[in-house]
């Protein structure tokens, strides 16, 4: 197995360094790295925030972090130390021109000039631009330097535009990582390996074979705490528009010319581009939204959405949605989007529905085969066929599954999403990460529903907890033959 390699020495700065997504996901991800060998030695993480913390105090959190999010036979004391010695800590507003940008500088300088800088806004993203803006003027930007933005890009395309405006007067683009961690999961990753190294499956990777494409984000958990901050986002902004869109785009794209970063993003433009607009008639029977009420979740008696927040709202903790792809290849096959909070089960996947044969030789007609690719947990892929059974002697039909979970196949460990994708800034590899075009045509889609949900023009249904999800849901594919694939024979 090809082992991947250390990265050059970089300066990581992360700005948001107290945050939850800093100690839940990137630090882990750096110890982890480093764990594989490939952060060198005299790599730096240098955390700033606005708390006034010593540099000791910050370590302690990192290692709080660690016990809390590292796996325990992974937790090793030594690997430990080595990892907190590579962290620093500014107190920064890094909003703010007057603030402490002299320690931050003083820092930096210490590097060797050739030393890889790379700039992690983990805040809100309406400060993308004034960070932008005070890391030119204190002369901390270097013409290679890169910046990474965590999503959301804006709430819509107007101040995703403000935000891609306001960064790429001091970056350039192709030192720009807008940061979708769905695209760093292997098993998304896998898509393009499945369809393009496997020329029998490709061959059959049209309309005329496959019926129909649902893709399921589900989870189980509700805002945990959070309803403040969901309640200003809602499910269509915080995975439709960003994560669920990209993974239909490495399922629907044509074959890019290289896997150069810039061949598979025009390959993934292409497909948002030919996504159907949304009309009235379209967004009334092709969108769902909806919001939970109470109800039992593993077994647990939860509150329901408007519980938690206290008040009333507007905002959808369930999306369901049929896009369909005006090109040749896909012309017809419904794509179902689906993603939610406490739902019935934890899961995210993939379900390629083919088509049933229209005649049969057959006792009983055969039933659709169906690819599941399982994004998480279980990580792996299932391919359902139609065999004989053994026990009947006049070729009676039954289902027979193939099924490959990816981690005890090659015996490896699964990296989390957020490993790959730090190293790939530093490396300055952009494949995995979205491009300024891409941000735009995902935003101009979903505008239409942005709008017609806020208008009410599509009522807000509702759905107990630890449910699939409202009737709604089903009775918008039912009304093409379809079924949701948990209710699939």
């Amino acid at each position: 197995m090809t082992q991947a390699q250390q990265v050059k020495p970089f300066d990581y700065i992360i700005f948001g360094a107290t945050g939850d997504l800093t100690m839940r996901k990137l630090l882990p991800a750096f110890y982890y790295r480093l764990s594989a060998g490939q952060v060198p030695h005299n790599a730096r993480i240098i955390g700033t925030a606005r708390s006034p913390l010593e540099r000791s105090v910050y370590q302690d959190r990192a290692r709080d972090a660690l016990k809390r999010f590292v796996q325990p036979h992974d937790f090793h004391e030594d690997l430990v130390e080595q990892f907190l010695n590579m962290i620093h800590y500014v107190s920064l507003d890094g909003s703010k021109a007057e603030s402490n940008w002299e320690n931050l500088r003083s820092l930096l300088n210490e590097s060797p000039q050739e030393q890889i800088r790379v700039f992690y806004f983990a805040t809100a993203p309406n400060l993308y631009g004034a960070i932008s803006e005070n890391l030119h003027k204190e002369g901390l930007v270097t013409e290679e330097s890169r910046v990474v933005l965590e999503k959301p890009i804006g709430i819509d395309l107007a101040s995703a535009d403000q935000i891609n405006n306001e960064v790429g007067r001091f970056f350039k683009e192709n030192n720009v990582f807008r940061i979708d961690h769905y695209l760093g999961k292997e098993t998304v990753q896998d898509v393009i390996a499945l369809r393009f190294a496997n020329p029998a499956l490709e061959a059959v990777w049209s309309a005329k074979y496959i019926q129909s494409v649902q893709i399921t984000a589900a989870e189980t958990v509700g805002v945990e705490g959070r309803a403040a901050y969901y309640d200003h986002s809602g499910a269509l902004r915080d995975m439709v528009q960003n994560h669920l869109l990209q993974v239909l785009c490495l399922v629907a794209m044509e074959q890019p010319a290289s896997l150069e970063a810039d061949a598979v993003r025009d390959a993934k433009v292409k497909v948002l581009q030919s996504l159907r607009p949304m009309d009235e008639t379209r967004l009334k029977n092709d969108t769902v939204r909806g919001q939970y009420t109470a109800g039992q979740s593993n077994g647990i008696a939860v509150p329901g959405y408007l519980q938690e927040l206290g008040e009333s709202s507007n905002t959808e903790t369930y999306v369901a949605l049929r896009a369909e792809i005006d090109n040749p290849r896909w012309n017809g096959v419904p794509f179902y989007i689906r993603t939610a909070k406490r739902l019935k089960q934890k899961v995210s996947e993939i379900v390629i529905r083919f088509k049933a044969p229209e005649t049969s030789l057959f006792p009983q007609q055969p039933r659709s085969s169906l690819l599941v690719i399982r994004i998480q947990p279980d990580e792996g892929l299932s391919w359902s066929l139609e065999t004989k059974n053994p026990l009947d002697d006049n070729f009676a039909l039954q289902k027979a599954t193939l099924d490959v979970n990816f981690s005890k196949a090659f015996d490896v460990r699964y990296p989390d999403a957020y490993e790959r994708l730090l190293l790939d800034a530093v490396r300055g590899y952009p494949v995995l990460f979205i491009r300024r075009d891409e941000v735009e045509a995902a935003w101009r889609w979903v505008a239409p529903i942005m709008e017609a949900w806020a208008n009410n023009e599509v009522p807000m249904t509702e759905y107990k907890a630890g449910s699939w999800g409202p009737k709604q849901a089903e009775e918008m594919l039912a009304a093409r033959g379809d079924v949701w694939h948990e209710d699939m024979e």
